[in-house]
Order: C-alpha cells, then structure tokens, then sequence
C-alpha cells in the first residue's frame, strides 16, 4: 500500500502501488478486514474498477495477508452479540445484533410491534434522492427526526457512502436491512426495519432507498429499483403512509429514464399494490410537466397524485451538506430529478401537521 487518502464513517480510501508500478484507488472496510496502514500488503478485487462502473471507481481490499483484523471482542460461538449473518456465504460475512433479537435492547419494545402509526414514509429509487428528500423535510419541518432505511439493491455495506456518512448529524439513524449493513441498527426485512424506524429511532418520517450503485439491465423487470414497490406494500401492511418519491429527468439521455422513468412506472404501476401517494412537483418546465402528466395517468387509477408546491425548495437543495450528484449529474444539470425528490420530503413534512 502506497498512502492513505481519507476516511469517513466505516470506511479508508488508500493509493495501492501494484506490481507494475501503476497505482490504483482501494477502498477498505476496517469492520471487516483489519485498518490498512503504509506499508502493508493488501489483497485486492478490482473487477468493478477494471469495467468502470459507475460506483466502482474502487478496488476493494479483501485482506491485508501480513497483518489479520483482531479477533471480535465477544465469543462467537454464542448468540449474546447477535445472529444476523449478511452477506451470507461469502469469505467477509459480518454477524451482527438484529435490533428485534433476543439479545437486543430493544428485543421487548419491538417483540409486538405491528404498527407504525400513520408514520410518513417515502420510498425513492436511487441513493441519490436520499440528501434531496431530506432537504425537502426538513425545508418545513426542521425540527423533524427522519431516520433511513437503507435496502439492499446497491451497495451492501452503509460505509460505502460518503452522502450518508454527511447526512449522520442531520438523521437520527439508519436501518440496514436485508444483505445490507453497517447502519446504526440492523435488520432482517424492511418491515422490521421499518417497525426499528418507528419505535427505535422515533422517527417521524423515514426514507427508504438502496445503497450507491443501482444496478438495471435495460429491460422492464431487470433492476434494483422494482424494491420500491414492495416498499411501499410494506408500509401500507404496517399501517403507515406511503410517498413515492418519483424518479424524473429530462437531463438522462437515455429515453427510458426521460420523464418519468421506467423504474417508477414499473414499481409503482405494476409492484406497488398498496395505494400511495405520489408526488408530482410544481414549476416543471412545461414540456417536461406534460410528458409527466401523460405517463402519471394511468397510476391515478390506484395511486392518488400530490402537486406539492417547490417554492424554497431550490435554496434548500443548495444548501445541503453534502453534495449533490445522480449518474454523475448535478443540482443544475439535472434540477427536475433532485425537485421531485424534495417535493416528496416536502409532502411527508406536511403530513406532520
């Protein structure tokens, strides 16, 4: 290993000489494989860096050979610190505590939790609406305390992202559920992660979204995003209220995702079987309103269809504490996108009131 370059929350980013003299970007999980320091060795998978994907401008260390992460602190051959096995099977599967675990503190207070009490909750389908949302929330209601639930569809491990390692003094926690981890409570579904949101972390409105790295194939059913729609028949199912937080551009290139994107007309218009309420911002250009308009129409038959007011809205979007950025795009190259994201923020802060 050649230097260390920075860290945040769960993770070090690091320069790796390799063997041919070129240098590469690496990324280490310290949780999972031992704190890289100058001089050591490391074990690298580069597969996501060498295809260039778009959140795998990294190759991640898998082991430093000379130098093993200590041992946990606690015996593992009990249940006293958890059972929760993610990234099941693979070489770095962490066991963790399950917030509804028998050796949770928070066993009791979740045991017979069934309800989330008319909790607003809005479902997006990219890690990049997390930030715009969260400024739409708290753009009326800044005193609100939103928790994140964090699914599984990109990237596994919260670490990874620099966004919500920003966004921990502005949340008052994060959930990972499914195969993700590293939030500040873990769970096993979305529905106990939501009921953790709820009752845990007292939350008045949670968001649910992926990890970075949203994975699709092109094709109708062939990505991560379908997740939305069974987010939102869970927090119907748990009796909170859904706001779907729509996935608009008409900076994308690809015509798939103008408009209104393919991922939430799949999953709201044909996964979503719960009714939610689907926000649709102000002051889009009239071009651009139109086409939104067109594609909206057929979800009115299930879905009820929010106009929510975006004045403000911009000056909060510039005024977050991290930076904004979708498949590379920022606030001004891709406005209607982080718009319609706030918006939905917006419509749950009012449903506050």
């Amino acid at each position: 290993m050649n230097r260390l370059r920075r860290q945040w929350t769960g993770a070090v980013e690091l320069d790796v000489e390799l063997p041919d003299g070129a240098t590469v970007r690496a990324l280490a999980y310290p949780e999972l494989v031992g704190r890289p320091e100058p001089g050591d060795r490391v074990l690298l998978n580069a597969g996501a860096l060498l295809m260039g994907l778009g959140t795998g401008g990294y190759a991640l260390v898998v082991a430093l050979p000379d130098r093993l992460p200590p041992d946990p602190p606690q015996a593992l051959d009990t249940r006293d610190a958890g059972h929760l096995v993610k990234a099941r099977y693979t070489p770095l599967q962490p066991i963790l505590l399950g917030v509804d675990e028998e050796a949770s503190p928070h066993r009791e207070l979740l045991a017979a939790a069934d309800d989330l009490a008319g909790l607003p909750v809005v479902t997006a389908d990219l890690h990049s609406a997390l930030p715009a949302i969260l400024a739409g929330v708290h753009a009326d209601a800044p005193d609100a305390r939103v928790a994140y639930v964090l699914t599984d569809g990109g990237a596994l491990p919260a670490w990874f992202s620099r966004t919500l390692a920003g966004l921990r003094d502005h949340l008052v926690g994060t959930v990972s559920v499914g195969q993700a981890f590293g939030g500040d409570l873990e769970a096993s579904t979305v529905h106990s992660g939501l009921l953790a949101a709820r009752h845990v972390l007292r939350a008045d409105v949670a968001i649910v979204a992926q990890g970075p790295g949203n994975l699709g194939t092109g094709t109708r059913w062939g990505f991560s995003g379908v997740a939305v729609g069974e987010a939102v028949n869970a927090v119907a199912t748990l009796g909170g209220r859904p706001v779907g937080s729509l996935r608009l551009s008409d900076a994308d290139p690809r015509p798939r995702h103008r408009g209104v994107s393919h991922h939430s007309l799949t999953a709201y218009g044909r996964v979503a079987l719960a009714p939610a309420e689907l926000v649709v911002p102000d002051g889009l250009e009239a071009a651009l309103a139109r086409e939104v308009d067109a594609a909206l129409a057929p979800l009115a038959a299930r879905h009820t269809l929010v106009r929510v007011p975006t004045d403000g809205l911009d000056a909060a979007l510039r005024a977050t504490p991290v930076p904004l950025s979708t498949m590379g795009r920022g606030l001004d190259a891709d406005h209607a996108y982080f718009l319609a994201a706030a918006a939905a923020g917006r419509h749950a802060a009012r449903l506050l009131t």
